[in-house]
């Protein structure tokens, strides 16, 4: 492209010859330029548009500013309607654990009322006025996350006296002596008052006789140790198992013993054979149960067991 200059302060006119490239960088020069002037234009526009005091360029601005902030606005909303909804999951769990917890301290013989701890007292009143919906602010949600933060505290504490109460009856449960020490379909002699078979005179009988073939096994009716096995001269070989809690069981009259002092025994373990050693008419075994040393009569603990003993292998 050639463009010609001409000019009174010429003597003569001016060519300038101006190719394909130098148009093109002359057309982009000059976009650079007015894409500058319209960023600056709309910088100072901005920057200056609380001292313009121009209505027009106030109502755009704040036009602006709304439509950021209610963006703002919907995007929080939105993320504590999610947290809401996850709020409620909570809820409905925490009702689960109630429910499972007055389950659990029924069984550990504590009052449902006891359990719910962290629960607010019954209220009353007139009906409310209905309102319409209404979403949960940044506030509200903070307060309700931090009562559920609590009550779920409240029930795991609740939880755990409760786990430590049952596993407390399920070991003293073991440790007392319900167990039929033998299969007996029934006993020869129950406990108390009887006449003795020997001399024919009025007699305390302090166990209950099972009637049992020799040799039949023996076990534990509770869990515990081993405080005496061997030979009485009128118990014969006999076993005293002490359960704790000054409760002691003993099996006697037995034709051999199969556990050592300082053992400790397991219930339903094997402890013996059922025989007819010392004072004794014939095979049997005699079970007492004594409680700080005092006989108490043993059908009032295997009463509450209807099932027969199982013999367990040493």
């Amino acid at each position: 492209m050639q463009i010609i200059l001409i000019s009174d302060r010429l003597a003569r006119t001016r060519s300038v010859q101006m190719s394909l490239a130098h148009f093109v960088g002359s057309a982009f020069f000059a976009l650079v330029l007015i894409f500058a002037a319209t960023a600056a234009l709309y910088w100072l526009t901005l920057r200056y548009a609380a001292d313009i005091r121009l209505p027009a360029l106030q109502q755009l601005v704040a036009a602006a500013q709304q439509a950021e902030a209610e963006r703002e606005r919907q995007f929080v909303q939105q993320n504590l309607n999610s947290m809401a909804m996850k709020l409620g999951e909570m809820q409905a769990q925490l009702t689960r654990m109630d429910a499972l917890g007055e389950r659990l301290s029924a069984l550990a013989g504590i009052r449902p009322q006891e359990f719910r701890a962290g629960e607010t007292p019954g209220l009353g009143g007139t009906a409310p006025t209905q309102l319409p919906p209404q979403n949960l602010s940044l506030g509200d949600f903070s307060e309700k996350l931090l009562t559920l933060a609590r009550q779920v505290e409240s029930r795991n504490d609740m939880l755990g006296v409760l786990e430590a109460q049952l596993f407390e009856q399920a070991v003293k449960k073991k440790m007392i002596p319900t167990m039929m020490p033998v299969r007996g379909p029934y006993n020869a002699s129950g406990f108390g008052r009887r006449v003795d078979p020997f001399n024919g005179q009025w007699a305390m009988h302090d166990g209950i006789d099972f009637i049992a073939e020799y040799g039949s096994p023996i076990v534990a009716a509770a869990a515990g140790v081993v405080v005496f096995s061997g030979f009485h001269p009128q118990y014969g070989y006999m076993v005293d198992i002490d359960h704790g809690n000054d409760l002691v069981t003993r099996y006697a009259h037995c034709s051999k013993l199969v556990v050592r002092e300082g053992d400790l025994v397991q219930r339903g373990r094997k402890i013996g054979e059922v025989g007819s050693t010392g004072r004794s008419t014939g095979p049997h075994l005699h079970f007492e149960v004594r409680f700080r040393g005092a006989p108490q009569n043993p059908s009032k603990f295997l009463v509450s067991n209807s099932h027969p003993a199982v013999a367990r292998a040493k």
